[in-house]
């Protein structure tokens, strides 16, 4: 599957023009997210009294932003990020430091509550689909790019790692504020770079529709069903790792578990992006699923904790590989101005995989043997695999040339 030639490497990624400032700010930006999630969970808590209430708030927030998210993400493809990010980042803060304020003593009322997080979740600035877009526009050809995709999707997890380390340093209220500033601020410091500019804004005539369910958007389509795959074992794995850790006595072993499944992403990810592949990023896809199906029912027999760990870490060399490839995927078959749009489509995906597997997981951990509760959370990527099989034809961008991605 891979050539010999050389890939390009992670700094030239970077020495693109007005790459690392883009990039820096990105970064800086999505920061905010990793933060917001344990703040509103903590700080709605405390002002509901209880944990459902918390809990519930929480996922209405999460419920607004995955299912409008590619409907933010097309503002970006049709007004341009210079427009549409400052447009959706100030809202966001703005809902984040309302919620701080009411937040702030126990007893809140519900209501105002449900409609502040509501209209906060509905307003999330796509950062990330949007630095994707960027990098599309930035990267001279497709080895630079897989590499870029391969460097974003690694950094966007080790953000999610440091988000919750934030929460615990400062006050979950004050979480709110920090998140809220850091995502306007990076925000602003994306579109005042140069390269906001290559993504132009789009006149009504211009605009075109990503066609999901149709034939125009099979591309995005195959490879938002490949990230649901892959949420959904992030989603399940995570609370049958916190039961098999509890039942074996080793409640401790939990936070080395997932850490380790986190450094086998990063170290999986960083290594994948350096190979020059033959096949496209969407021919890949079914292979990278089934072999993260395999890697979980082979975890599904470990008769240890720390052969459990060495099982989902291996699981994990697979999920960044996986994310950035269907990202690649979308980009490269997505109709021309429908980029973010894509991406935005495989992000959703992921997350709405995700809950679907943590919800799964819920129900069937406490009824099913732990080994088969793994072997069942492996056929969502054995399923997806299927779904996500290219035609053998070439890809071709409706209304474009041929997507020859990536040979490398």
């Amino acid at each position: 599957m891979s050539s010999s030639r050389p890939a390009a490497s992670y700094a030239a990624v970077l020495r693109l023009p007005h790459a690392r400032r883009t990039f820096g700010a990105a970064l800086f930006g999505r920061l905010g997210y990793g933060v917001v999630s344990l703040s509103l969970v903590l700080s709605l808590t405390t002002a509901t009294g209880s944990l459902s209430g918390g809990g519930l708030l929480t996922t209405l927030f999460a419920g607004f932003s995955v299912a409008l998210g590619p409907a933010r993400a097309a503002l970006i493809d049709h007004w341009g990020p210079r427009r549409a990010l400052p447009v959706l980042a100030f809202p966001f803060a703005g809902g984040l430091f309302a919620l701080a304020a009411v937040v702030r003593h126990p007893g809140a009322p519900w209501w105002p509550l449900a409609v502040l997080v509501t209209l906060t979740g509905a307003s999330c600035p796509p950062l990330g689909p949007t630095m994707r877009a960027l990098w599309s526009a930035l990267a001279p050809d497709k080895a630079l790019l897989q590499r870029a995709f391969s460097l974003d999707t690694v950094a966007e997890e080790l953000i999610f790692l440091t988000g919750p380390l934030l929460v615990v340093a400062v006050h979950p209220v004050r979480g709110l504020v920090l998140s809220g500033a850091l995502v306007a601020s990076g925000a602003v410091a994306m579109v005042s770079s140069p390269a906001a500019r290559l993504i132009a804004p789009r006149t009504r005539e211009q605009a075109r529709p990503l066609g999901l369910l149709g034939s125009a958007g099979a591309g995005v389509r195959r490879a938002a069903y490949a990230a649901a795959g892959a949420g959904c074992c992030l989603g399940g794995v995570y609370l049958y790792v916190i039961a098999y850790a509890d039942r074996h006595h080793h409640p401790a072993a939990v936070g080395w578990i997932l850490a380790a499944q986190s450094a086998g992403s990063a170290l999986g990810g960083l290594l994948y992006g350096r190979v020059a592949w033959r096949r496209t990023a969407a021919a890949r896809l079914p292979y990278l699923l089934l072999g993260l199906a395999t890697l979980l029912a082979i975890t599904a027999t470990a008769p240890s904790v720390p052969l459990l760990g060495l099982g989902v870490a291996a699981t994990g060399t697979l999920m960044s590989p996986l994310l950035s490839t269907a990202y690649l995927a979308a980009d490269a078959q997505a109709p021309e101005g429908t980029a973010t749009r894509a991406t935005a489509w495989v992000n959703s995906a992921v997350n709405a995989g995700s809950s679907a597997g943590g919800a799964a997981a819920s129900l069937l951990v406490a009824r099913v043997p732990l080994p088969l509760c793994f072997v069942l959370t492996a056929a969502a990527p054995l399923c997806t695999a299927l779904a996500a099989r290219a035609p053998r034809r070439a890809a071709a961008r409706p209304g474009g040339a041929v997507a020859t991605e990536p040979v490398a």
